[in-house]
Parts: C-alpha cells; structure tokens; sequence
C-alpha cells in the first residue's frame, strides 16, 4: 500500500473542523514535500516525525514522500498533525495494516524519542468526533479534560510504540474514568462572613438569581470586593452543556480548570488591555471575556480601566459572543458573562461627605470614564455605605452561601421550566410575554421611567429584575412591590 488516508482535526476558534492526511509514497529521491497551507510548525513535523519514528524502531521510507493536508484552504497550524502524519507513513509503508484506522481520528504532537504531547482544542476535538461517530485517539495528558465528554469511545496513548501495539492488538492501552466531581465542593468564601450591608446582600442574590448584571459603588474599604468574591459560593453549578463549553475555552487557551461544573470567575487587573478582555492577537485567542462564559467576569475599580477597553464590553454584553476579525481568518468565541463591577464615587473616594476633596470637575470626569451605554447595560447600581463601628464589632450572621445558592438554584429552576433561559436573557416576545404586568403597575413603572429619565434598555431591564424578584418569591405575577424595588437598584440613573 503506497497510498493512506488519516483523518484527524484542525482548531479553528473553539470549534474543530475536519482534517484529512493523505500521505503517498512513490519512486524518485528520497524526499518529503507537504502541501495543504500549513505553517512553519506544520512544516516543521518532518524532522519530528522522522526522528520518533526512527527512535521507536520503525523504518522511515527512503523513497518520496507526499503529504497532503485537505481541505487545502484551511490554514494549518501546531504539531497537532504530527500523531497523523506518523501513523498516516506508516499505514503507506505497510509496517501497519491498513485497517487499523478504519473509522478513527488521530491527535497528537510527537518528540523525538516518539512520546506524544498534548494538543490545545481536545475536547473540541472530542465533541466534534462523538458527534460524527468515530473513535478518536488522543495523548494520555489530555485524557482528563476529554473525559468530560460522556460516552466518547477515546484512546489515550503516551508514546508511538504503545499505541502502535494497540492498533495491532498487541496491546491495551489503559483506560481513564471519567471526571467524578462534587459540584457543591466550592472553596469560595461564605456570605455569611459579610457584617451589615444587607442591601448590597439582596442585590447580589438576585443578580445571581437571574444572571444579571451589577455594580457596587461607594467609599473604599467598604466591602465592595468582599462582597464580589462571595458570588461564585451562591451561583448555581454549571450544566454539563456549560461545562463542556467552558471547558473547550480553556483547552483552546491552553489553560486548565479544576472544577469543572463550578462557575468560572476572571478578576483582570485594571491595566489589562482590550485585545486581553475580548481576545485577539495575530494567531486570535480567547479574552478574559470568554474565559468568563457562563460565569462572572469581576472588574474592581472600574473607573481605573481605560474607556475604551471598557467599550469594547458593550456588544458582547448584549450577544453573548465576540467576533474576531483578522486578515486570514475570521472566529468567534462564546462570552455570555455575568459582569460584576466595583467603583469608588470620586478619584478620593469620598464624596459627598465633607472630608472629599475632588472638585465637581474632577467628580464628573472621574464617572464619565463609565459610558452612558455601558451603564445602561448593567442592570443594578448599588450603593455600599460605611458601616458604623457597632455594627463591625457583631458576630457574623445572615444566611450562608449554601443557604442562598439553594434559594437561588431554584429561581433559576424555576425560569428554565418557564422560558428555557435565565431572566437576563429575556428579550422580544418572551420578555413581554413572562414579565406582563397589570396596568397600575405599568402606570407605575412608565411615571418612574419619566421622572427618572430612563432609557427603553432601562426600562426592559427593569423588568428582568423585577422578574427575577418575582421568582425568588415564588410569585407567579410581577407584582408593583417587585417593580419599585427593581427600580431603587438603578441608583446611577437619576436625572442630575
């Protein structure tokens, strides 16, 4: 057999399209031409391939060796061919018979003495092979996150000679359990921890419990942060959809979770740029915000962010995805985060007591760092006020994260059951038709929305949390009372 045919999987974004290497051996000088567009480390895998190969025992073809990686107009990138190309040498050179990758997809980088390396992308790779049927061959390093895809039929090799014997059955390779994870083992520090503030309490559970957006604002060492922190405690664990999206972005990032059904949470820091909060650079990876999918996305000193590194949030906030445009190609990423924001009230942090000492200028150019149109888009502003020190010397009390993530599972529950998706998510049609409200109560909210000088994206927002509200209740209706405390959280929103 001089001809054989390898079907393994190229990354592009976090999806993972079908790659196919054809590799023919023929008469002439001994020789190795690849085609196909790939790149430097695509082209570079002939020394790699031939050296693990020679290293493992095998013979390498002294005759001329033609590679093909199909589709041609797929740029081709990384040593995730490698694994391939070998096994694609050796099925052509007959030292494999021609059968034993009937079905089957193949990933891997190889080193020179034959292991096999990791790749970024497996378990994009593994989703898209379930879904097609075939059986998929990976490096024993990516065997944990790829068990997060349940009933994939997968083999996990940690060298060539190995799985070689494998394929001819000469041998087993070992199997790897799936992920046994306890999704309520979360290290994030208790609420219950938190003295005073209980306003600042309510809005954090329902920002939790509809997946809304929140900013606290208010003097420094108020607890703005500690509150933030306390979030992931009390959010709901992550579908296993959820998880393995999330999953893929940190695979695609070449980065690692451990707890693979706990919300992630991104806290980047405020000289972070807008190419590292949505993604990009020459060859696009994932940003802070899609690190953040299905999770909470905290951005403490939100004033200290460059304007328009925040700006860059505002399409994102509304669609869930960030599209990244390059010369070459084109990728999109999920970004469906909950933003969870901190900010002082002035450059002191003082005002309006009497100890400020910022001038109205310097005040009103300190906030207008927040767009109008970002501000708009968060759904509640609350202030955190000092609290007095007889308060501080109490002993901690309130309810526990455990205790409010339960009230909070089942708001959510009951929203799924409902609409299929979280309250923030409402929009169009569903959102007039699960936030309906009697006319006294629309009457109400259309005098507020004039008084206050809202927005229609207020006003629609204002919905969503009293809807939110009306489930933590377990009120079947949106009543008034959910409405006017739905309002009271916009307190940026007032007409100065």
């Amino acid at each position: 057999m001089s001809l054989a045919t390898v079907h393994t999987r190229a990354l592009l974004g976090v999806e993972s399209p079908p790659v196919t290497v054809e590799v023919h051996l023929s008469g002439g000088l001994p020789g190795l031409t690849m085609v196909g567009l790939p790149e430097t480390a695509v082209k570079e895998s002939r020394e790699r391939v031939r050296s693990a190969l020679l290293n493992c025992h095998f013979e390498f073809p002294a005759r001329r060796i033609t590679i093909n990686l199909a589709p041609a107009d797929l740029p081709k990138e990384g040593g995730r061919y490698d694994l391939a190309i070998a096994l694609g040498i050796l099925v052509a050179s007959n030292q494999l018979p021609i059968t034993v990758l009937n079905n089957t997809e193949v990933l891997g980088e190889l080193t020179l003495g034959g292991e096999i390396r990791p790749v970024q992308g497996a378990i994009s790779a593994a989703m898209a092979v379930k879904h097609c049927g075939r059986r998929l061959v990976l490096p024993a390093d990516n065997a944990q996150e790829a068990s997060l895809v349940s009933q994939l039929d997968c083999a996990y090799a940690k060298d060539l000679l190995s799985l070689c014997a494998h394929l001819r059955g000469e041998h087993r390779l070992p199997e790897f359990a799936p992920i046994a994870e306890h999704v309520n083992d979360r290290q994030a520090p208790d609420m219950s921890e938190v003295k005073g503030q209980e306003l600042a309490k309510r809005a954090l559970e329902v920002a939790a419990a509809g997946g809304h957006n929140l900013l606290y604002f208010g003097p420094p060492g108020t607890g703005k942060t500690l509150l933030a922190q306390r979030l992931p405690g009390i959010l709901p664990p992550l579908t296993e959809h959820q998880a393995l999206s999330v999953a893929a972005i940190y695979s695609v990032a070449g980065l690692h979770r451990q707890q693979h059904f706990c919300p992630p949470i991104r806290h980047p820091h405020h000289t972070a740029s807008a190419v590292a909060l949505v993604g990009g650079g020459s060859n696009p990876k994932p940003g802070e915000i899609s690190l953040a999918h299905s999770g909470v996305l905290f951005l403490d000193e939100l004033p200290e962010f460059q304007r328009s590194v925040l700006e860059v949030m505002r399409e994102p906030l509304e669609n869930g995805r960030i599209d990244i445009a390059r010369a070459n190609r084109q990728v999109s990423y999920p970004a469906a985060f909950q933003l969870i924001a901190a900010m002082n009230p002035c450059p002191c942090g003082h005002y309006p007591e009497p100890r400020c000492s910022c001038t109205p200028d310097q005040v009103r150019r300190y906030r207008s760092k927040i767009s109008g149109p970002l501000l708009d888009r968060i759904d509640l502003h609350v202030a955190v006020i000092n609290q007095p020190p007889s308060r501080l010397q109490q002993l901690p009390g309130g309810d526990s994260s455990g205790v409010i993530r339960q009230r909070v599972i089942a708001a959510r529950q009951r929203q799924v059951d409902r609409q299929g998706v979280s309250n923030a998510h409402l929009a169009g049609r569903n959102l007039d038709q699960h936030c309906a409200i009697d006319a006294p109560s629309a009457q109400f909210l259309e005098q507020a929305t004039v008084k206050l000088g809202l927005s229609a994206r207020a006003y629609h927002r204002i919905l969503r949390v009293a809807r939110t509200l009306a489930d933590l209740a377990l009120s079947d209706t949106v009543q008034r009372s959910h409405l006017a405390e739905a309002i009271g959280y916009r307190q940026l929103d007032r007409t100065q």
